[in-house]
């Protein structure tokens, strides 16, 4: 549907540039959003990159275990139908760990790798179990301690404050959180 929407945007766009004769507006905005394209690219590519090479630094760390047990009792109540020790457990706690630090992008194969898994354990495979429901959830409405993303692009931006939506942002993914897992605790006792 987009790959219909945004081309027929984009003709309108051009036919009214040209009816109103605005056509070096046009050129002046293709090259100015190109360049500004790049350059936000260029940012977030640094910071991924910087992001995810901590990730796996701390992959090959202690610091995952000990993340991962603090996460332990949360874990426990969201997804009671995983062991602890499982492979899966793991998984899901990285990913986790990487969405509350804002590296949705490192987030992303972590989740994908915690999703395989939890498929193998599923035993309908056309229906997607309690845990994975779950997971889906929590990555939808993930709770942020630092918004990488968000901070670079209002870095790149030129924001004069650019982490000040840090508090806004824990007390929205907070709420977005809490009322995702407790309609899907609500869900899952019906369906």
């Amino acid at each position: 549907m987009l790959n219909t929407i945004w081309p027929i945007f984009i003709i309108l766009a051009f036919v009214y540039g040209i009816f109103s004769g605005r056509v070096e507006q046009i050129n002046t905005s293709i090259f100015d959003s190109t360049a500004s394209a790049v350059e936000l690219s260029i940012t977030f590519l640094g910071t991924i990159c910087l992001w995810n090479g901590i990730m796996e630094i701390a992959s090959h760390t202690s610091l995952i275990n000990k993340l991962t047990r603090c996460l332990k009792p949360i874990m426990k109540l969201v997804f009671p139908e995983i062991e602890v020790r499982s492979n899966v457990y793991q998984e899901i706690s990285m990913n986790i760990i990487a969405n509350m630090l804002g590296l949705g992008n490192a987030a992303t194969p972590l989740g994908l790798k915690a999703m395989k898994s939890l498929q193998k354990e599923n035993s309908q495979k056309d229906t997607l179990s309690n845990p994975m429901a779950m997971f889906i959830v929590l990555n939808t409405a993930s709770l942020q301690i630092i918004p990488t993303t968000v901070i670079a692009i209002r870095t790149s931006l030129h924001s004069g404050n650019p982490t000040g939506i840090i508090f806004p942002v824990w007390i929205s993914t907070l709420v977005a959180l809490t009322a995702g897992i407790i309609s899907s605790k609500i869900a899952m006792r019906y369906f």
